[in-house]
């Protein structure tokens, strides 16, 4: 395992924070769970193409924001999809980094793994449709649309941010 320095740790705690108040904080806790979700706090799954230990800031802020939703089967089923889902984005499409799209609004890997990650939404669909008792097919798409949105408008943003910050320190 890789040890971390303190710089590390604080900004993966900083990340990890900025997911949580992107998520929690009213308004946008109204449109960030259940069935019909946008998180503006999941452009944050990019700072991982730069750097792998933003996995770990953006799998932590997940699961804590998730403890203020449906408790621990969300923590488990929605921290456990971020780390596993993120972790192979990743791996699978960082092969694709740096290459431009669409003019240059979006770097190949980040536009891939909105739609990767969208897929993945069928988690979040399925512990909807077991607790809540909603449509899984329905749930599935409303869930991967509004993820996607999300990504693509992360997509583009963390993009620019990443012109100006180096975000692999």
């Amino acid at each position: 395992m890789k040890s971390y320095s303190v710089r590390d740790l604080v900004q993966i705690a900083l990340v990890a924070a900025i997911y949580v108040v992107l998520t929690v904080t009213p308004p946008l806790n109204a449109i960030s769970y259940g069935a019909y979700q946008f998180r503006i706090s999941e452009m944050l799954n990019f700072l991982a193409f730069y750097n792998p230990k933003y996995i770990i800031a953006v799998t932590l802020g997940c699961m804590i924001a998730n403890f203020f939703s449906f408790g621990m089967i969300d923590v488990i089923v929605g921290g456990g999809s971020t780390l596993v889902f993120v972790s192979l984005g990743v791996l699978l499409l960082s092969r694709f980094k740096g290459q431009e799209i669409f003019g240059g609004l979006w770097d190949k890997s980040h536009f891939y793994f909105s739609f990767f990650f969208a897929a993945s939404m069928f988690t979040v669909a399925l512990e909807l449709t077991i607790i809540s008792g909603v449509p899984f097919l329905l749930t599935w798409f409303t869930t991967a649309v509004g993820e996607l949105a999300s990504l693509l408008v992360g997509a583009a943003l963390i993009k620019q941010i990443a012109r100006s910050i180096d975000l692999t320190k």
